[in-house]
């Protein structure tokens, strides 16, 4: 086989971006756009020793599975990797995607993974979208959505997962950029103004935010432009983000306001969340709450615990918790999201949370080993690059009844498990997969991690401040307790510590 070779293919099965997987006498075939039932011609795009890529020619004889896709630019766009698989399918997918990686990647053998939670109405659901500007080949200003892999943009206004008053608001802008002559950012050159629009809604408030993104500080007849937009019903917002960097990344840090507020506001259950223009926020509502309301049912709180929330954002999860909590802190790296959180525990009166800005893998420690801060349930929702390794180590060492961890990504959540259920201390009680991005290969986690029985395990506190031991010195003790604990009374070791020093000694 070489590229660009012809080949027939039945598939057989899904991979982890939501490509089809057929084989041919036993090698893979990659082949975006393709599901399993399908057979299909194929053209080899990249050709490896034990595997290779291709693309979608000619479908010879659909699966039975697929339906027709709602939006006519899916394949280019790329951003709705399966939206022609029948819903149905799209869960059964992602509950075997969260299942296989678990086994494969964290080792557990039968992981109590459940159905997935699924939606009603599995399009318009997102409350958020970013969309570039630019210029087509024959110079006409574009907005839209850059196809798989590329910076090259599908013109688009509408999109079938996003809100219908995107389409309003991309032509009235495109329609005013064409009539004050204002030129698009251009990515080869640095030259441009409009770089991108992010446009975000509240779904319980109905209040929507327009942010322009910016090559500048400044926007040509911004005041007639914001006429326009405030017609909209809803238009509660209209910001410049000032982004003057040549870098992919779309936001920038500076915020300037232009008409109405620099938020809006929005709703899970019954806790109002002010979002402003660099807020995380989940992008679906719907299935949110349904995330939020599992979580808060694992975190099994009485209203007796202290609670950590780590990369807690706006404070989404921790005042949802707050409630049923004695007290929840939450920490976060975003500046703007730490403000965010303490206005909305302002805005619902909730007085028992306290939030920190820093690093997760910074400040956890510190607040536990300096100022003795424990918890009786940690929850976790980390980026899509899972948790860092010192984060891990220190909540394995507070040793709290309960884990909840959210998660975005299922390999990195399964590594992350993995190394938290190595010594035993842990056992995943239970798996909900959430469908958050319908259409789409993304699956949304939430699992609990409960401590095992005591009388199982042993804690073991070592003074080792006289010994002259160096780092390895000391994991090779840890190392050799455990096994010699386990061999002679069948306890486990469920944590180690230095005494004084206050650090785990060993590697987990």
């Amino acid at each position: 086989m070489k590229k660009n070779d012809l080949v027939e293919v039945t598939i057989e099965s899904m991979g982890s971006a939501g490509e089809g997987i057929g084989k041919m006498d036993g090698y893979p075939l990659f082949v975006k756009d393709t599901f399993p039932g399908d057979k299909a011609r194929v053209s080899l795009t990249k050709v490896k020793k034990t595997y290779a890529f291709a693309r979608l020619v000619e479908l010879l004889e659909p699966s039975p599975d697929r339906e027709e896709p709602r939006c006519v630019q899916h394949r280019r766009c790329g951003g709705c990797q399966i939206q022609g698989l029948s819903y149905e399918k799209q869960l059964l997918y992602k509950e075997e995607k969260v299942r296989e990686d678990l086994k494969r990647l964290g080792g557990f053998t039968d992981p109590p993974v459940g159905p997935v939670l699924g939606m009603d109405e599995p399009y318009r659901y997102r409350n958020k979208a970013q969309f570039p500007f630019g210029k087509d080949k024959e110079g006409r200003i574009v907005t839209g959505f850059y196809a798989g892999r590329t910076h090259s943009i599908v013109p688009e206004t509408d999109c079938a997962l996003g809100i219908r008053e995107n389409q309003t608001i991309l032509k009235m802008i495109l329609d005013f950029l064409n009539e004050h002559h204002i030129e698009p950012y251009d990515e080869n050159t640095g030259k441009g103004l409009l770089r991108h629009v992010l446009i975000r809604k509240g779904f319980a408030t109905g209040e929507i935010m327009v942010s322009l993104v910016i090559n500048g500080r400044k926007f040509p007849q911004i005041e007639k432009l914001a006429d326009r937009l405030f017609m909209i019903p809803g238009m509660t917002s209209l910001t410049l983000n000032v982004n003057q960097k040549n870098t992919n990344v779309i936001l920038g840090d500076e915020i300037i306001p232009v008409r109405g507020q620099t938020y809006i506001t929005d709703k899970i259950g019954d806790i109002s969340y002010r979002i402003s223009p660099l807020s995380f926020y989940q992008v679906n509502p719907v299935q949110t709450e349904k995330l939020y309301r599992t979580a808060l049912e694992y975190a099994g709180l009485s209203g007796q615990e202290t609670v950590w929330e780590l990369y807690c954002g706006i404070g989404t999860i921790s005042l949802f918790l707050a409630r049923s909590a004695k007290k929840v802190y939450g920490v976060e790296i975003v500046p703007q999201a730490v403000e965010d959180a303490k206005h909305n525990a302002e805005l619902n009166g909730i007085s028992n949370v306290e939030f920190y800005l820093g690093k997760a893998e910074e400040v956890l420690p510190e607040k536990y080993e300096k100022e003795g801060i424990h918890a009786d349930v940690i929850v976790i929702d980390p980026p899509r690059k899972g948790c860092d390794s010192a984060c891990l180590e220190t909540m394995l060492a507070m040793a709290p009844e309960r884990i909840v961890y959210v998660s975005c990504d299922p390999a990195t959540f399964a590594r992350d498990l993995k190394l938290l259920c190595a010594d035993g201390s842990y056992e995943l009680t239970k798996v909900q997969p959430v469908d958050m991005f319908p259409q789409t290969a993304g699956v949304e986690t939430v699992c609990l991690l409960s401590k095992l029985n005591a009388k199982q395990h042993i804690e073991i506190n070592l003074d080792m401040d006289e010994l002259d031991l160096t780092d390895a010195e000391k994991k090779a003790t840890y190392q050799e307790i455990k096994d010699y604990v386990l061999e002679h009374s069948g306890l486990k070791v469920s944590s180690l510590y230095i005494a004084q020093e206050k650090q785990k000694c060993g590697i987990i």
